[in-house]
């Protein structure tokens, strides 16, 4: 149910602006619930021409006729937009219609105009690998839209609850991006959460007057995460190789079960990130790359013969990063060789070490 709010457009002059030849501009006033906008009208006149209670030319001016009927023109076009806005059930203010007068609420129409905005302001805050898994979101997001509407793009007129259904069952039904991975529980509700961020953005700049993901409930299912047991983690340690990049491998992955970091931590590791604690000891102090958690933990000897290792091959300065960490899909690639090798039945990625770390270590 929509609720009605006083409202109210005129035109009065702007007389803290006249020029000096006395012309005063003309400004409408856009006023709801006591809240104003002006505009400016590009025109300008002489206050003795103004009449107060028509909030008009005087008629019997000179050339009143055609700004009167200009004045009138705005007037039609501001109702318009007040009237656009009530039925598209978007929040009524003086400043949304003056927006939608001037056209700079045509920022976000569509589904795209919401993508290109993150792109353009909120993918700077976010990791290379968010991005890319946002990527894959409006991929899929594109193929839906296609799917069921035969274009590319939807006013977000169109979304609802339904669409938001409608879109995770096409998710659950359709082929996935790579066919040779197809999409699980867990990786369907990750593309609808990222949808529902970015239809949090459009609601947050008055899009949307009630979010359409309200209603809509992510049911992500639990799953036990692989770790390493120790007689797996020793065989890990054991492992040795003539090929030096699966040897640095086998390191930073042992680096990563003996302190709990992630790979893009390990990866921008620096001597910054090195401090004695109040035992004496050394600890790793540092910022989660997603969260921006703080993490403080011992450095293990084990950890610590790794780092020794590698630091003591180049003269690094303070802001070196102190491991050499290759890509994330060189990394996993060159783990898949060696678990393979040392017998471990399970699919290890450079993650497990951080579970790893949490149960076995």
């Amino acid at each position: 149910m929509k609720t009605t709010k006083s409202f109210s457009i005129g035109f009065l002059l702007k007389k803290t602006a006249v020029k000096d030849d006395g012309q005063i501009p003309i400004y409408a006033r856009i006023r709801v619930d006591g809240i104003c906008a002006d505009i400016s009208v590009k025109r300008t006149t002489l206050e003795s021409y103004w009449c107060s209670k028509s909030l008009r030319l005087n008629p019997r001016i000179k050339g009143a006729q055609s700004i009167n009927l200009y004045l009138d023109e705005i007037y039609a076009d501001l109702m318009d937009c007040h009237r656009q806005l009530y039925f598209e059930g978007k929040p009524i203010s003086a400043q949304a219609i003056k927006s939608s007068y001037l056209g700079t609420d045509k920022l976000l129409e569509t589904l795209g105009d919401i993508i290109n905005y993150h792109w353009e302001v909120e993918s700077v805050k976010l990791e290379k690998g968010t991005l890319k898994n946002y990527y894959a979101t409006e991929k899929y997001l594109r193929r839906f839209t296609q799917h069921k509407y035969k274009k590319d793009d939807v006013h977000l007129n169109f979304i609802d609850y339904k669409f938001i259904v409608e879109f995770e069952q096409f998710l659950r039904s359709k082929p996935s991006l790579k066919v040779s991975k197809p999409l699980g529980n867990n990786g369907i509700m990750k593309h609808m959460e990222r949808f529902q961020k970015l239809i949090n953005i459009a609601v947050k700049l008055g899009c949307f007057s009630i979010n359409p993901f309200n209603m809509y409930s992510l049911k992500f299912e639990d799953y036990e995460s692989d770790f390493l047991e120790p007689e797996e983690l020793i065989s890990v340690k054991k492992f040795t190789s003539d090929n030096s990049s699966l040897m640095i491998v086998k390191d930073m992955f042992l680096f990563a079960c003996y302190t709990g970091l992630s790979y893009i931590e390990i990866k921008s590791l620096t001597r910054k990130g090195i401090v004695e604690g109040v035992d004496g000891k050394l600890w790793i102090d540092v910022r989660r790359k997603k969260t921006k958690t703080k993490v403080k933990v011992p450095l293990l000897p084990q950890a610590l013969e790794i780092l020794n290792k590698y630091m003591n091959n180049v003269d690094y300065d303070s802001s070196s990063c102190l491991l050499p960490v290759f890509s994330n899909q060189k990394v996993n690639q060159h783990l898949k060789t060696i678990i393979k090798e040392v017998g471990i039945g399970k699919s290890v990625t450079f993650h497990v070490a951080r579970h790893t770390f949490a149960t076995t270590v």
